[in-house]
């Protein structure tokens, strides 16, 4: 297990992302209610960039006629066909199988560092 020190947690926007690489792997690190979360900047379905992607929330299952809109700055959506997976985990929210790889981070002195080898 290596870890990998990237940035200051600083650097990365609350509700934003920010695109690293390390060990030739781009890896987009996101913050959430001052938690930090790392998904592989690739989409599953045809490779997107997701880094690129619209952070938002999502419609939750409601009644017919209503919408319930939920999870504000929870969800990226993959630039290029809309597909939404949750940042905190990197499951899709259509199918348990699909997922964005995820990494675990480890914050130290202010330092944001990818844990790779795990």
């Amino acid at each position: 297990m290596a870890v990998h020190d990237v940035l200051d947690a600083a650097d990365v926007p609350e509700g934003g992302g920010v695109l690293v690489e390390v060990e030739g792997r781009e890896i987009c690190i996101y913050r959430i209610g001052g938690e930090f979360y790392a998904l592989h900047n690739y989409c599953p379905h045809q490779g997107a960039p997701m880094c690129a992607g619209l952070v938002s929330g999502t419609n939750l299952p409601s009644d017919v006629y209503e919408y319930d809109y939920s999870r504000q700055g929870e969800i990226v959506r993959c630039p290029w066909h809309g597909w939404e997976f949750d940042i905190k985990t990197g499951k899709s929210l259509f199918s348990d199988r699909t997922r964005v790889k995820k990494y675990e981070l480890e914050i130290k002195d202010g330092r944001i560092g990818i844990v790779l080898g795990k």
